[in-house]
């Protein structure tokens, strides 16, 4: 085992320990329902068999609702006529899916443990089977969250989920509010390896150009292609969108050597390249896919732990769409 393998472990030993002082922890179901894990994975081979890009959808639902006053589930909600609006109207939410695959699983788990297993945990479990089945790292995650029982709300979402505009500044600030290092910040970044970019997401930054008539730290010929598959005034630009990387159902590193070379779709990816403090990071991840994917595993678990419900606080609820 190399130094730097050492150094995760160590970070992720001394993490689970405050962890489990939060009411997190690595065996959580290990008499309640031992067996949750394994469900929640069978239960998601025949989704990613029908649907290729379910794995990305799955895994930016994780971190919409886990970037909302942590992970509860509560992005799950469905409006009624006690809850006005559900965070699903937020526009910073638009294009998200798969809300209904957790219910699936939820209901699969109900049946083999019966209100033991949170909404929360089998949204933040199928996240991880989202990367490891897409050939990313395979990610040992503390459980143990509980769902929120408070009607959720568009405008909370719309103030603390990030903007599609946001630079490296705010991208550090977000996750150092997750106890993320800098190291940690970029490799959760990596995400963006799986799925699309919408249009609607990337007209902002075409239409701010430099001083030279272009967009800063975005290669001529990809911020043509841009401009050609994302025109300005299009009235399809909610439907239309690009890939992230070439691999796009893949998880892998391509992500940061795009970045490298200037085929960066969001500002952030632009920015964190030409950033020095962030610069390295980006470079080591474009050579060293194992690194990466140690990094993101570190990153990942900080990130799904920050700020949840647990012990007696929130609710399980039994169906992950409704407020109990």
């Amino acid at each position: 085992m190399d130094l730097r393998a050492i150094v995760v472990g160590i970070s992720l030993f001394v993490f689970s320990i405050g962890a489990e002082g939060q009411g997190l922890s690595y065996n959580f179901y290990e008499n309640s329902c031992p067996q949750v894990e394994a469900i929640v994975r069978a239960a998601l081979q025949p989704i990613f068999l029908t649907d290729p890009t379910a794995p990305a959808a799955l895994l930016r639902l994780m971190f919409h609702d886990c970037q909302v006053q942590g992970c509860d589930a509560s992005i799950l909600v469905d409006p009624n006529e006690n809850t006005v609006s559900s965070e699903m109207a937020s526009g910073k939410n638009f294009g998200v899916r798969k809300r209904e695959s957790i219910n699936i699983l939820k209901s699969m788990v109900e049946l083999e443990c019966p209100q033991q297993v949170s909404c929360s945990d089998i949204l933040v479990l199928t996240a991880r089977e989202a990367v490891s089945a897409s050939g990313g790292p395979q990610i040992k995650v503390p459980l143990g969250r509980r769902d929120s029982s408070v009607p959720p709300s568009y405008k909370l979402a719309d103030s603390l989920l990030p903007s599609a505009t946001i630079g490296v500044d705010g991208m550090l600030q977000l996750f150092a509010k997750k106890g993320m290092t800098v190291e940690e910040s970029v490799a959760i970044m990596g995400a963006h390896t799986l799925g699309v970019t919408h249009c609607l997401n990337i007209l902002k930054r075409l239409s701010g150009l430099d001083q030279g008539g272009r967009v800063e730290g975005m290669a001529p010929m990809f911020e043509a292609f841009l401009r050609i598959n994302c025109p300005q005034g299009s009235l399809t630009s909610n439907a239309s969108f690009v890939l992230n990387d070439p691999t796009t159902l893949t998880f892998d590193n391509h992500y940061y050597n795009n970045v490298i070379r200037g085929h960066g779709v969001l500002r952030v990816d632009a920015e964190m390249v030409m950033d020095p403090r962030t610069a390295l990071a980006v470079k080591r991840f474009a050579a060293d896919q194992d690194g990466f994917f140690q990094a993101f595993s570190s990153a990942f678990v900080k990130f799904s732990s920050s700020g949840v419900l647990s012990g007696n606080q929130g609710v399980v609820r039994k169906i992950c769409n409704v407020l109990d």
